[in-house]
């Protein structure tokens, strides 16, 4: 593809590796079309819609006048898979942080399970995790959990269009869900643990879809700046 293309918009399916922010995954990009297809260093890059660094799966990134795109491309459902660890919780929702609780799980079967399921479809109220990149009072929350403040957060509307239990292995659930901009699904782990009378949390994610991009036709970041130099 040349530098015109690049710069008149182009919008790239990475599939985003475990353990990369999706600033990495961005960066990486773009020196790698700065050194090897020639493009300005100044020109536009960016992603519409942050992934975890400890999850994986679709990372929309635009270039060029697509840049102007990226609001649109945020406010599109999403899919995520993913597993939830049922009778612990972690203070990140996730495997960011170790187990602060544990649950019985003794009562937890699949008939409960299936029903909790259907407590979370629609606009649902949620928190976000404290663990998360939102600011209060212009500092992020992340920030405040690691230095031992608690801070009272504000639960925002999301909308969960679908919600299913793909296995149940107790203690692991994997499910699938679809659901709106703004949705945390380490929130979605925790909560799912409450509704059962437990604890839960996040120990695997992976984004499959974004509106109709879907990660099966995304590629490697290695294999896209690979593909530069042929």
């Amino acid at each position: 593809m040349s530098t015109e293309e690049y710069l008149n918009g182009q919008i790239i399916l990475i599939d985003k590796p475990l353990h990369w922010t999706s600033f990495q995954a961005v960066n990486k990009m773009k020196y790698a079309l700065i050194n090897k297809v020639g493009l300005p260093k100044k020109f536009k890059i960016g992603h519409a819609g942050t992934l975890d660094p400890l999850a994986s799966g679709l990372l929309l990134v635009c270039t060029g006048k697509f840049t102007k795109r990226i609001s649109e491309l945020q406010g599109q459902a999403k899919e995520y898979t993913g597993t939830f660890f049922i009778g612990a919780t972690t203070p990140s929702y996730d495997l960011e942080t170790e187990i602060d609780k544990t649950f019985d799980t003794a009562h937890i079967d699949e008939v409960l399970i299936h029903e909790t399921v259907k407590q979370f479809l629609g606009e649902i109220d949620q928190k976000p995790p404290v663990f998360s990149a939102i600011k209060k009072d212009g500092i992020r929350l992340y920030e405040h959990a690691r230095s031992g403040e608690t801070v009272e957060i504000a639960s925002r509307k999301t909308t969960i269009h679908e919600f299913e239990i793909t296995r149940i292995a107790l203690p692991e659930i994997d499910f699938r869900v679809v659901c709106s901009k703004g949705t945390y699904i380490r929130s979605l782990a925790y909560d799912f643990g409450q509704r059962l009378h437990s604890g839960s949390h996040l120990t695997a994610l992976r984004r499959t879809k974004i509106g109709e991009f879907n990660v099966q036709n995304a590629i490697d970041i290695t294999l896209f700046e690979q593909s530069l130099s042929l």
